[in-house]
């Protein structure tokens, strides 16, 4: 057998070191391909299961006697939002303590109290919102999977190459959001828009199946195990509240126009439940599907670069959306809204990007005034990886912004989701400034947090 790390019982694997070349070609690329692919199965149920309300909304009607106005169901909408994104701090922590392995078993699992009582309460009338709320609420169980699963795959991958696996890992994650609106379609179509229990009947089984591939194929490794302190320590520095409101920009949009979506036409257009189905995946999906090729240009590019563009193109892109309103065009205003999607995809890739190459920069200066590489590098990838839970978690945030914005629009006298519109234009635009402020312009960097000794970098439970 060719030369491993040192494993110890518990599918550990010690001595993780993705930037020893000699290192990735015997052993880590192989098994860093293998519980990538397996991360995104898992991290892609988490994200149907969490975006399943955006389609049950869809079904909510006196026909099944569940009978909730605008303002309701976009309250729907919002909590497993916020849930989601509360619970990605801890979940990125808590694979720092416990292994990817082991963590994804237990996140994976667990989605099925919420998708089993979704299944049952959906179907019982005259059930109180109060009961649907804590049902959403528990739905955001799926929303902390990304945090966890995103730093654990910034531990896997050297740096050159984590724009585009960690775009494979959030994209495939994020394509849940369209396949499970295009699940809730196919329902609609092939048995009417009464039997709503069977979107989430229809993952009981996949999560079951995710959590045994999860136990059977995939590792712990020690390169994820942080210091205790680790986010308290990348708190410290103003590029984590740069980037994180650089990702509520991008993330928080995708997710919040994906929960959305379906409502905003419904609203907007008049639509029946049908119609809406038929144009709601179609976003999320491109999207999702855009993530790895927004790492990818990162990494060709720079992630600064691409995320400035990719602003611009999201506050023209929200302009035309206004103008098709006026125009009262729904051509025109979906052609609109999927390109938005595109770009929030890209952008989430590109930003992500960046959160990995601030801290390479710092550990490179770290070597050059005398560091060990291999705990300075060692060092920047857990600190990445903490950076991830706590953009994740700010950002999805913004998809609490987004529904309840949407809500308040739409609750007017105007019924219309301009002025919901005119303030996310407003909020790219504060992006493409701060983008060009803070990274673009020719400053020296920031120091991102003060260097810790090397010894501490060692051993698994540092």
């Amino acid at each position: 057998m060719t030369s491993t790390p040192h494993t110890r019982p518990g599918r550990w694997i010690d001595g993780w070191n993705p930037e020893d070349e000699g290192f990735w070609e015997r052993t880590g690329e192989r098994v860093a391909r293998r519980n990538l692919w397996l991360s995104i199965l898992s991290e892609h149920i988490g994200f149907s299961v969490w975006s399943i309300w955006s389609v049950m909304v869809l079904f909510m009607s006196p026909a099944i006697g569940l009978d909730f106005d605008a303002a309701d169901k976009f309250l729907l909408t919002t909590v497993p939002t916020l849930v989601g994104a509360l619970l990605r701090l801890p979940y990125s922590y808590a694979v720092t303590r416990f292994g990817g392995r082991n963590w994804t078993i237990f996140s994976t699992s667990v989605l099925l109290i919420p998708t089993g009582l979704t299944c049952y309460f959906i179907q019982q009338p005259g059930t109180p919102l109060g009961v649907f709320l804590v049902l959403g609420a528990l739905t955001g169980l799926g929303g902390g999977n990304f945090a966890s699963s995103m730093t654990n795959i910034t531990s896997l991958f050297p740096q050159r190459e984590q724009g585009w696996a960690l775009g494979l890992n959030a994209g495939g994650g994020n394509i849940g959001v369209a396949v499970v609106q295009v699940v809730g379609l196919l329902v609609i179509a092939t048995v009417g828009g009464t039997e709503p229990a069977l979107v989430a009947g229809a993952y009981l089984p996949l999560i079951v199946v995710a959590t045994l591939l999860a136990a059977l194929r995939m590792d712990n490794i020690d390169a994820v195990v942080t210091a205790p302190g680790a986010q308290l320590e990348v708190a410290r520095s103003r590029h984590t509240w740069w980037i994180s409101l650089l990702y509520i920009g991008t993330f928080g949009s995708f997710i919040g126009y994906g929960f959305a979506f379906g409502l905003v036409l419904q609203h907007e257009f008049d639509f029946t439940p049908l119609q809406a189905a038929t144009c709601t995946f179609i976003g999320p999906l491109l999207g999702s599907l855009a993530r790895p090729i927004g790492g990818r240009m990162a990494d060709r590019w720079g992630g600064a670069r691409v995320t400035f563009w990719n602003f611009l193109g999201m506050a023209g892109g929200t302009g035309l959306l206004l103008a098709a309103s006026a125009m009262n065009s729904f051509p025109l205003y979906l052609a609109a809204f999927i390109a938005l999607f595109v770009l929030t995809g890209v952008g989430n890739g590109s930003v992500y990007k960046m959160i990995p190459a601030i801290f390479a920069k710092q550990a490179e200066r770290e070597v050059t005034g005398g560091r060990d590489a291999a705990g300075a590098f060692a060092h920047a990838r857990r600190l990445s990886g903490a950076l991830m839970g706590v953009a994740g978690a700010i950002g999805a945030l913004g998809g609490v912004f987004i529904n309840l914005t949407f809500r308040a629009s739409f609750g007017g006298a105007a019924s219309s989701g301009d002025a919901a519109l005119a303030t996310f234009l407003a909020c790219y635009l504060v992006c493409v400034v701060v983008t060009w402020a803070v990274y673009l312009r020719r400053e020296p960097a920031e120091p991102v947090v003060a260097a810790r000794p090397a010894v501490a970098e060692g051993a698994p439970g540092a």
